[in-house]
């Protein structure tokens, strides 16, 4: 009973059929085979035709499918390698564009050595700054290795590539110094209305100003008020700094107490955007006298704190 609804399953029937095509089909694959003879090769061909052509058509699809994939791998890893290269020329590109800007802005402040005839100029990056957000102190990257030395009580000048005032050298190691930027409370510097005749003022770092990268102005006259915009520069009283170099524009005034008028002076100089710094030292002169009076300046300006 078994027996017989095994032989009549459908399954059975399939396999039974198929076995028999994969025995004809071999048999009919070797030479002298009598399935090629006859009408009996046509009988037979007529149904094992369309199961070879059908088994080519199979395998050309997996062929084509596999060739499809590697292809496609192939395309794929093509494409990466493509991408590293686009990706680095791209780099490439930008550190390209960056060094022509900073080629343009250090071409550009070659006029300084034009302007300070009586100074060496010596070009710096900026190293970092100290570690707090108020400035203490700029690192830049020239030193006693680059000649550049500076005896106890002496200073110079720092501005950036647009002549602009950043602060002064107070210490100078081998191969790096410490400026103090204008923004300091320590930093002291007489300063004028940029105009002929300008009223003199003394402009200071302020500790609750700093951290806005502000500075403040003290000495006014009450006849000589700065109006909020005016352009303040280097007045070259006390001998370290020369008339006329840029600090910035005020932002403000208060003149509240006609015995103790203050601005508050944005400087061009913002020190957080800085790259590079040229230090002015004096050619041929001691700048001893000059420190004393900076010194004195700055003595001044902490009372006022």
């Amino acid at each position: 009973m078994r027996l017989r609804k095994l032989l009549t399953s459908r399954w059975f029937v399939v396999s039974a059929v198929v076995l028999v095509l994969i025995a004809v089909i071999l048999l009919g694959a070797l030479p002298g085979s009598p399935l090629n003879a006859g009408k009996l090769s046509q009988f037979f061909g007529g149904i094992i035709k369309p199961v070879q052509n059908g088994i080519g058509s199979l395998t050309g699809s997996v062929d084509d499918f596999n060739s499809a994939v590697f292809d496609g791998m192939a395309i794929r890893k093509e494409n990466e390698e493509l991408r590293r290269e686009v990706a680095m020329l791209q780099y490439k590109l930008r550190q390209n564009e960056e060094a022509a800007i900073r080629y343009e802005e250090l071409k550009d402040a070659f006029h300084i050595k034009d302007t300070f005839s009586n100074f060496e100029v010596y070009g710096a990056s900026i190293l970092s700054t100290e570690a707090d957000e108020w400035f203490s102190s700029v690192r830049v990257g020239i030193g006693k290795d680059e000649g550049l030395s500076l005896d106890a009580g002496l200073s110079y000048i720092v501005v950036d590539v647009n002549m602009n005032l950043v602060g002064r050298v107070i210490e100078v190691s081998d191969k790096e110094s410490r400026v103090l930027p204008l923004i300091h409370e320590g930093f002291a510097v007489s300063c004028k209305v940029n105009e002929v005749n300008g009223a003199n003022y003394l402009l200071t770092g302020n500790t609750a100003l700093k951290t806005d990268g502000l500075c403040r102005i003290t000495e006014i006259d009450p006849n000589n008020i700065p109006d909020v915009g005016a352009e303040i520069v280097t007045s070259g009283e006390g001998g370290l700094f020369p008339e006329g170099i840029p600090i910035g524009k005020i932002v403000s005034v208060d003149s509240s107490n006609e015995l103790n008028i203050t601005a508050v002076l944005e400087p061009y100089s913002g020190i957080g955007r800085l790259k590079d710094v040229f230090v002015l030292v004096p050619v041929g002169k001691s700048a001893q006298d000059d420190a004393g009076v900076q010194a004195g300046a700055a003595d001044a300006a902490g009372e006022q704190q």
